[in-house]
């Protein structure tokens, strides 16, 4: 982007009063001088030395200019506007008093861009040319701005001055692409590097865990593992590709190495302490990340706000807004907008109306927040599921900004749960196409069992061959379970895994086991309405969480629960068979789908049926 250099003539400074510096050592006026500003402390002072060096030194002696890089420096970090000024005074600057107005720039979140305009007034005036430290500084202001088409151009600058092996011009130059999403060329010039620093490992994996690529995050970090051992930066975005992923075992580890290794009292980092409450709730241990936040000497509105969020999405409604009071009344803590998706999406989980009626209307009234489409969409979500589906069209018709697709999808699955009017369900699917345009084969086949369910099967066909016209198919389902500290990846009816054979053998133990107790499948939900009994009821045993459990009855060890994270929402049959599975094999099983978690234990579930 062009950007214009300002040309305004610098504001005058003020005459201070003069700074005592006879209590320095015995050395010569401008060492003395320098003395006296290591031990500034604030602008008053700093504004006095810089005085003193006005009247009593030589503008033109070097080591006067010496004096001015350290009084730039020292107020750069105080007052970036008095750093500014006294930059535009001085007629000879060197590369260290670029370099820091340009570092102060990156630095502020309101002079991003004036970091790349000082770079830009560098190279024009071509007195001074950039260095290996100027680099990182215009980079990581180009990062901040996702100006990738400024920072391609630094990057080339960098190469036409000799930079192009720098570790750390490079380390900057993947911390750029990586945050303009770039991970491709991030990657690229991270193999092409001669010589990395444990920095150069950290931005990468960093990188992929920000644009949620966990597995390749957790790749490089265990190749990383074989030249450094991590550290809190590392091990920070170890832990949320592990929150991503559900990798619990990887996680604690991560946890435990904190603890024992890294050189920083974490107790008291909420930053990293936040890091693994979320985790542990993500992985579906629900006491441990309770551990970690009940023994965090210090907590902030975001440890509350993922506290509260663990025990909504995993059903404990009642604990979530205990939580929710406890953070209000004993921390003072004001709530946010996040605080109520929790609150709300706890009411929701647990079909709790008058309370999410309650905690809606008091976030607007007792402390006058707006409410987002995240927040409608909770309380869309829990009016309709409970069969208030006319109160939700009303809130919906209210809502100051468009619904979105979510918000349809909830409706549309409403009225199909509580055999609402085909049209209406018409009407709803055309509503989500509206507001989502490319959607994937979640309404098409929600629409179909509406037709099914009205015996109108000539629609239902019609659907099918819609999907089949636009190239629509059905998302698979995909389940991954971790089994010593590896994770394995099943789709439904897969039979690509090595130990496929005994997976399939363990089945067919589960279903003579199911049999027995009087099992009797659901078919309501198998891969499309129109297909025959005998094979739905073949697909709905061959559903991705079902290999899951088998593979985990295999490897894991009696007495460890099951843990599975499945991308879509589990089905009537695969919750019901769940239960039983946990009852006949004394195990517990805990299943993260695309709405929630369930616990089922003993032949029950968490979420008493109702998800």
């Amino acid at each position: 982007m062009a950007l214009a250099i300002a040309s305004n003539p610098p504001p005058q400074l003020l005459p201070f009063k003069t700074i005592n510096i006879q209590n320095a050592p015995s050395l010569d006026h401008n060492s003395r001088i320098l003395f006296s500003l290591k031990q500034c402390t604030d602008m008053s002072q700093l504004k006095q030395i810089h005085a003193q060096t006005l009247r009593s030194t030589s503008p033109y002696h070097p080591k006067t200019l010496f004096l001015y890089s350290q009084i730039l420096h020292f107020s750069s970090f105080l007052d970036f506007n008095y750093a500014l000024q006294l930059f535009n005074q001085i007629e000879y600057r060197n590369s260290f008093m670029w370099n820091t107005l340009i570092r102060a720039c990156a630095h502020d979140v309101n002079n991003k861009e004036q970091a790349i305009r000082l770079y830009l007034e560098m190279l024009e005036q071509a007195l001074v040319f950039p260095d290996k430290h100027t680099f990182p500084f215009v980079l990581k202001g180009c990062a901040y701005l996702f100006a990738l088409s400024e920072g391609k151009q630094v990057h080339a600058h960098a190469l036409k001055h000799g930079f192009g092996t720098d570790i750390y011009v490079n380390n900057s130059l993947i911390h750029f692409y990586a945050s303009c999403g770039c991970l491709d060329l991030a990657e690229k010039l991270f193999v092409k590097m001669s010589e990395r620093s444990l920095v150069s490992w950290n931005v990468l994996i960093e990188g992929f865990v920000q644009f949620g690529k966990f597995d390749n995050g957790l790749n490089l970090f265990r190749e990383m593992l074989n030249t450094f051992d991590p550290d809190e930066y590392t091990l920070q975005s170890v832990i949320s590709a592990c929150a991503g992923l559900g990798a619990l075992s990887l996680g604690a580890w991560a946890h435990a190495y904190l603890l024992k290794k890294c050189d920083v009292d974490f107790s008291i980092d909420v930053l990293i302490n936040n890091s693994l409450v979320d985790m542990y709730c993500k992985c579906g241990s629900l006491e441990l990340a309770q551990q970690v936040f009940d023994r965090m000497p210090k907590r902030d509105l975001t440890s509350w706000n993922q506290m509260i969020l663990g025990f909504a999405m995993h059903g404990q409604a009642e604990a979530a807004i205990e939580c929710f009071h406890k953070m209000i009344r004993t921390e003072s803590f004001r709530p946010n907008s996040i605080t109520f998706v929790g609150v709300l999406s706890a009411c929701n989980h647990k079909g709790m109306v008058s309370e999410g009626r309650l905690y809606f209307d008091m976030m607007i009234a007792d402390y006058k927040i707006k409410p987002v489409l995240e927040h409608y969409g909770c309380l869309v979500d829990l009016l309709a599921r409970a069969g208030f589906i006319d109160e939700a069209f009303d809130l919906v018709s209210m809502m100051p900004m468009r619904p979105d697709a979510v918000i349809w999808r909830s409706l549309l699955d409403a009225c199909y749960k509580k055999n609402g009017s085909v049209e209406l369900s018409e009407e709803l699917a055309r509503q989500v196409v509206e507001s989502e345009g490319d959607i994937g084969s979640g309404v098409y086949v929600l629409l179909s069992r509406v037709y099914a369910s009205a015996s109108r099967w000539d629609d239902v066909g019609l659907v099918r061959k819609l999907m089949a016209d636009k190239g629509v198919t059905k998302e698979p389902g995909c389940s991954l379970i971790e089994i010593d500290g590896v994770a394995h990846e099943l789709f439904a009816g897969d039979t690509s895994h090595p130990q496929t054979k005994e997976i399939y053998q363990m089945l067919n133990v589960i279903d003579q086991k199911l049999a027995s107790v009087g099992y009797s499948p659901d078919h309501s939900q198998a891969p499309m309405v129109d297909e025959l009994d005998e094979t739905r009821q073949h697909s709905l045993r061959l559903h991705s969480e079902r290999l899951a459990i088998a593979l985990g009855l295999l490897k894991l060890q009696p007495g460890m629960p099951i843990r599975i994270f499945k991308n879509l929402r589990v089905c009537n049959d695969c919750h019901e068979v769940t239960k039983l599975i946990s009852r006949i094999f004394n195990v517990e099983i805990i299943v993260r789908d695309r709405s929630r978690f369930h616990h089922f234990k003993d032949g029950f579930c968490s979420c008493r049926g109702y998800w």
